[in-house]
């Protein structure tokens, strides 16, 4: 991700932490509290309003439509077709216009992108490659 999607999320993850809990706790220490009564508990508190860390908030925005729709924030990855990595290897590499029989160590050896990564919150969209 890049700098300017990762302050897309961190817009979304703040939103999300604002309007998610009544009680004004730090994730960390909200969490931490729960898990450690769930413990030792012999019937464990269900707790589906569980503040969500940021890094589970992202990965339920990946996984969860439903969730991620809710909350504003879509985010999609996908691997770089070999096509679309051999041109973005030429366009990084104006250097090289052959193709080689090598070309695969060639583009990981100039650390070419093999991820495409689409993020939309607020209707502004970024997308980056890595």
């Amino acid at each position: 991700m890049n700098k300017e999607q990762q302050e897309l999320v961190n817009e979304a993850y703040k939103n999300y932490r604002s309007k998610s809990k009544d009680i004004d706790l730090p994730e960390n220490l909200y969490n931490k509290l729960i898990d450690d009564l769930n413990k030792d508990a012999m019937f464990p508190i269900d707790n589906p309003n569980r503040m969500l860390t940021k890094e589970e908030f992202i990965n339920k925005c990946k996984e969860d439509k439903e969730f991620s729709e809710k909350w504003g924030l879509t985010i999609k990855e996908r691997e770089l077709s070999y096509e679309e990595r051999q041109n973005l290897y030429f366009k990084l590499n104006p250097e090289f216009r052959l193709v080689h029989e090598d070309m695969d160590k060639h583009m990981d050896k100039h650390n070419t992108p093999i991820k495409l990564i689409t993020i939309t919150y607020n209707d502004k969209t970024i997308t980056s490659c890595e």
